[in-house]
């Protein structure tokens, strides 16, 4: 009993002795810094009210090119900020928001998605899982796109772009001109009215006399689902040679009492090989490029 009460006193000296080695490195971890950053806090001040003053004389300029798209943010002083419109707080904002956004821009304003979904339609049509790889299509479905997509993109260019980096229209109206060509292109791929009528109806717009009528926020959607309709009305085609083997290699091998052999280990040599024959991604990807123009 004693040595236990001895091994307790010994075991609570430890643990103050701890809590008090804690408390001062605690307390002089915070006092270091502190006092280093009174110490040299007049040198701070002094060197960025230096580097204030050399770029609110000099400017900032931030540029970047993608193919034929240029992206240019160049900040001078007040008086380019209040012809523009956009404060440089603001413009930086917008490049910000725009790169955040892009993929999914990308995805959902463009002939990306419908590529994208025609090609997991055949790659599942075929009984491959994992062949092509998901990066190998997504990685054509995106070259793809820019291939369709390049005579928009060259009008947003041509029309917003370089008038703005020229300094000859604000960001309001770039913004506006390089809309334009994107909704010329939605509407032309929405084959479906029932679709414009459906977002247009949910948002309560009531008459439409023209396109201009109907805002970008109901045009996006109504594409999308445009698009999903269209994609799998293609997959839907594509799926029926494919089943058709499975058909006849299912029954065979029931005619033959193979029940236990899975129809799928034998079709699948069929389907590749039919596929080869008749040049199968040059066809699918002729006829689903042909669907944009």
């Amino acid at each position: 009993m004693m040595k236990c009460l001895k091994n307790y006193k010994k075991l609570s000296v430890f643990v103050i002795i701890g809590i008090f080695l804690t408390i001062t490195s605690i307390f002089i971890c915070k006092t270091i810094p502190a006092y280093a950053a009174q110490v040299t806090g007049q040198e701070e001040n002094d060197t960025s009210e230096t580097e204030n003053n050399e770029r609110s004389n000099s400017g900032i300029s931030i540029n970047g090119n993608l193919g034929d798209l240029g992206i240019s943010i160049t900040t001078n002083n007040d008086d380019d900020d209040a012809n523009n419109g956009l404060s440089t707080t603001l413009r930086i904002l917008i490049l910000l928001t725009v790169i955040s956004l892009a993929p999914s821009i990308l995805i959902m304003v463009t002939s990306f998605m419908r590529i994208l979904i025609v090609f997991h339609f055949v790659r599942s049509a075929l009984g491959l899982q994992t062949t092509p790889p998901n990066q190998v299509l997504i990685g054509l479905a995106l070259f793809i796109t820019f291939f369709v997509m390049e005579p928009v993109f060259s009008q947003v260019n041509n029309n917003a772009i370089k008038p703005l980096e020229a300094n000859e229209i604000t960001y309001e109206e770039a913004i506006d001109l390089g809309m334009e060509p994107i909704r010329e292109f939605m509407f032309g791929q929405i084959r479906n009215e029932k679709d414009l009528t459906l977002f247009c109806n949910l948002a309560g717009i009531e008459t439409v006399n023209t396109l201009d009528d109907i805002p970008t926020y109901v045009l996006i959607p109504s594409f999308i689902i445009s698009e999903l309709r269209i994609a799998f009305y293609m997959g839907f085609i594509i799926y029926i040679p494919f089943l058709i083997i499975d058909m006849v290699v299912s029954a065979t091998l029931m005619s033959m009492g193979m029940m236990m052999l899975p129809p799928t280990t034998i079709s699948t040599p069929f389907k590749i090989l039919l596929f080869i024959v008749v040049d199968g991604w040059s066809l699918v990807i002729e006829q689903l490029v042909m669907t944009f123009f």
